[in-house]
């Protein structure tokens, strides 16, 4: 279907997102902070970033905001316990992107991923 690149700095969650993700047929490329997922989108295009917000090295919404910068095409979803800051007008994360809050089912987040990707 379509690839995505992960951005999710908690183990556990990202192998729950990529497993989910690949069982309903996507491709996932995955990474634990927004820094090395940023160097790969870099190199290849992706139809959608999944990014957690608080992660090491570079926070998920500068990560979405460099990313759109290279591609505006890419449509951007953050997976996130700090709604209000993704939903924040100060953090310029990108207009359209869709946030998720945590803790949310997987069906849910597959749900919305194939939404977005249509």
């Amino acid at each position: 279907m379509s690839r995505i690149l992960l951005a999710e700095d908690d183990n556990d969650m990202r192998q729950f997102l990529s497993k989910a993700l690949e069982k309903a047929g996507h491709t996932v490329v995955s990474f634990d902070n927004g820094k090395s997922a940023y160097e790969r989108i870099c190199e290849e295009p992706f139809a959608l970033l999944l990014t957690d917000i608080v992660m090491p090295e570079m926070d998920g919404i500068e990560l979405a905001r460099k990313a759109t910068q290279l591609d505006p095409d890419l449509k951007v979803m953050f997976i996130t316990g700090f709604a209000a800051v993704a939903l924040n007008p100060d953090s310029k994360a990108p207009q359209d992107a869709k946030v998720l809050s945590k803790p949310f089912h997987l069906k849910d987040l597959v749900r919305e991923v194939e939404k977005m990707l249509v």
